[in-house]
């Protein structure tokens, strides 16, 4: 194969004959020389029970969001295996048996979570439908006789009953090669089916209650990705064994359901019969999940509004993967409790307490160090700051007190919260954010009613219909029923209040209702005046309507919106200025960039430029700017390069590396073969320019033999 590389050779290093290390276990890592094990390994098994809820959920999340879909797909199937046993000799059956049924599986472009869809439906499929279903991708079916061979051998291998023996199963991969070809699976089909026929009294189902002749399923998990010509060779060959063989497709689209028409030419998309479905969006995916698994006081570990942003916008901007964004969670929950030694407290009630009373006097300290407990110690009378800074037992006492606190903070917040949201979702423009976790993450950042958002959406309820403003209060109720707080039941009572009080409107007149008397506009007009008494006349009349006599509806709808307003303001106030906040809440929004989307030509460039903190050898520090002459090689070539300009002398280099590696060699500067190019420099510089035009720092170029071009500018 031909290469324009600066190398052209072949390096092989050999492994290392040292000892490998002892293997570390995950909870070590949760223990420093300078903590205490105990409160380590805590932290470690609240981290690890709060992640094992957290994904159960999930997954079961994950299943109901399917069930619909996964439910038709199986009616599909099940529908689909009956009409190929009921086939009659009609024509127009005949020609409808004469093609493949077909699921087109329309998943969406988040395509790392449908491997989970697709397991789901295998899953389903096999403990319900047929136990012959194979998943197959395109990366391992370049080939027709690939596809073939992946199909085959996996049909071939799956067992039909647990219970039977696998010698007598007759369905496990033979000993010696088949053939690859659609025949051989038609004979082994047929001799399987028979053989299950002959054990099961009934003539309908098996004797493991699948039907008698059971369909075959393929599942194309990423259709887009296959070779068109692939796919077409193989539709052709199946659909010469429709009469033989039950075969089903399900096609997985992540795009548009018009990507069969532009794969498949008519002549082969023809003989399928194919029937859209349509799966979940991932957005109303990713509302759900951030409503199930942040959006409730059921957990204690938190996100800050800045972390829950990041999270959000590499959803957004990058996969849209609520797969993926679940394992930033995860991350962020590890980074918490391996950072925050007070995270020991983020747990349940019970064992929140427990652990306060266990806290060390160096705990207690971090706990005096908190910038919210700080705070919270400035708002007290003297006698009692003394005790919180000189009494341990005293601020294990008032960490439980603020504990309870910042628990009932949460289970007031989030009623309140949705609340907000379902008043102010509908409204023109959307000025408090058309989802949830907007809304919430103003909420966390500042105090939402002091922004222009929030009083432009108060004015526009200000000017909601009666129906539509009951409508909404209603909604409202019902999000606070659950509440099990004295204040969420006092405003439930209250809203409820108002709610009957508007439907005691609807027996009030018109005229009542508007605030107007309905009295003749001209009937002081209509006496005999003079100039000076027209003109008070008019004057008292253009008084009189600018200030209009406000309705009982609009005194209600003030009246109820200033009790919404005092809600907003008690229990939405941002989570940092509760005391102990730092127990609970995630805020390191960039070290969670860093891990999640990160910049490799950065690192790579800080590595070359900063060995010292890759390695780990005090030899290799030095000041800002400058490389150790023993550093790696291709670290003083790197730092050499950056000196050049757009086109780099490679022999000006060579000799510059030469002269480096010779001072840390040690040799005298005054010796004749200071600096001299032996073979071995020379192999480990063509080395190390190799690697740096490997890593895309510099490239060949065709303008001079003896130079290469440079590609990036700047360094770390």
């Amino acid at each position: 194969m031909n290469t324009s590389s600066v190398s052209k050779g072949c390096f092989v290093f050999k492994p290392s004959s040292k000892k490998r290390k002892r293997t570390v276990g995950i909870d070590e890592y949760f223990v420093d020389g300078n903590d205490d094990c105990g409160n380590g390994r805590e932290r470690f098994n609240i981290c690890q029970k709060l992640w094992e809820k957290i994904k159960m959920d999930t997954e079961i999340l994950q299943d109901e969001l399917n069930e619909k879909i996964l439910e038709s797909l199986l009616d599909f199937i099940k529908k689909c295996t009956l009409s190929f046993q009921s086939r009659t000799d009609d024509w127009a059956s005949r020609m409808r048996a004469s093609e493949i049924p077909t699921a087109a599986l329309v998943l969406g472009v988040n395509v790392p979570d449908h491997d989970m869809t697709f397991q789901s439906l295998s899953d389903l499929l096999k403990n319900s439908v047929t136990p012959f279903s194979v998943s197959v991708q395109a990366k391992e079916c370049t080939a027709l006789k690939n596809l073939m061979q992946r199909v085959l051998e996996r049909l071939m291998g799956v067992g039909v009953s647990v219970e039977e023996d696998e010698e007598d199963s007759g369905i496990h991969l033979p000993q010696k090669r088949v053939s690859c070809s659609i025949s051989v699976l038609c004979q082994w089909y047929k001799t399987v089916t028979k053989k299950h026929a002959m054990k099961s009294p009934d003539k309908t189902c098996s004797e493991n209650g699948f039907l008698q002749s059971p369909p075959i399923v393929v599942i194309f998990k990423d259709f887009e990705a296959f070779n068109p010509r692939v796919l077409q060779d193989f539709i052709l060959i199946c659909n010469r064994y429709i009469h033989e063989l039950p075969l089903i497709f399900v096609f997985g689209i992540a795009t548009s359901p018009s990507t069969v028409q532009h794969i498949l030419p008519h002549s082969v998309s023809s003989l399928l019969c194919i029937e859209l479905f349509q799966s979940l969006s991932c957005t109303q995916h990713l509302a759900t999940v951030i409503d199930k698994l942040i959006l409730t006081s059921q957990f204690p570990f938190k996100l800050t509004g800045k972390v829950l942003q990041v999270l959000v916008s590499i959803f957004l901007y990058h996969d849209f993967s609520v797969r993926n964004f679940v394992k930033g969670l995860q991350l962020a929950l590890l980074e918490h409790f391996h950072s925050q030694p007070l995270s020991v407290l983020c747990c349940k009630k019970q064992e929140a307490r427990h652990n306060a009373q266990k806290l060390s006097h160096k705990d207690v300290e971090m706990v005096r160090q908190l910038p919210s407990f700080m705070r919270y110690v400035e708002t007290q009378e003297p006698q009692e700051q003394v005790q919180l800074l000189t009494s341990d037992d005293h601020v294990k006492e008032v960490c439980q007190m603020l504990l309870k606190g910042l628990r009932k903070y949460h289970k007031n917040y989030y009623p309140i919260l949705r609340c907000l949201h379902s008043l102010t979702a509908s409204l023109p423009k959307y000025p408090l954010g058309k989802q949830i976790r907007e809304l919430h993450i103003s909420c966390l950042e500042k105090n939402v009613w002091e922004t222009n958002e929030y009083e432009s959406a108060m004015q526009l309820l200000r000017l909601l219909a009666k129906d539509e403003l009951v409508a909404a209060l209603r909604k409202c109720a019902d999000i606070l029923k659950p509440g099990k707080t004295k204040k969420m039941k006092s405003a439930l009572q209250q809203l409820e209040d108002y709610i009957i009080r508007f439907e005691q409107l609807d027996g009030m007149s018109i005229e009542t209702l508007s605030g107007e008397e309905i009295t003749s506009p001209g009937k002081d007009l209509q006496k005999k005046t003079d100039l000076f008494q027209l003109q008070k006349t008019l004057l008292e009349m253009k008084g009189s309507r600018r200030t209009k006599k406000m309705s009982p509806f609009e005194i209600l709808r003030n009246e109820t919106l200033d009790f919404i307003d005092g809600l907003v303001r008690s229990h939405l106030t941002p989570p940092e200025l509760q005391p102990l906040n730092e127990v609970c809440y995630y805020s390191s929004s960039g070290v969670l960039r860093r891990h999640l989307n990160a910049t490799p030509r950065t690192s790579i460039q800080t590595a070359l430029s900063h060995p010292f903190y890759f390695l780990q050898n005090e030899n290799l520090k030095t000041d800002a700017g400058t490389v150790s002459s023993a550093a790696p090689d291709i670290c003083i070539v790197y730092k050499l390069h950056l000196e050049c300009g757009r086109l780099i002398n490679l022999y000006d280099w060579l000799e510059a590396y030469a002269t480096v590696v010779s001072a840390a060699e040690g040799k005298d500067p005054d010796a004749e073969d200071y600096g001299k190019v032996d073979e071995l420099k020379h192999a480990r510089f063509i080395q190390s320019v190799s690697e740096l035009e490997f890593l895309g720092f510099v490239k060949s170029t065709k303008q001079k033999t003896d130079h290469v071009a440079r590609l990036t500018w700047g360094g770390c």
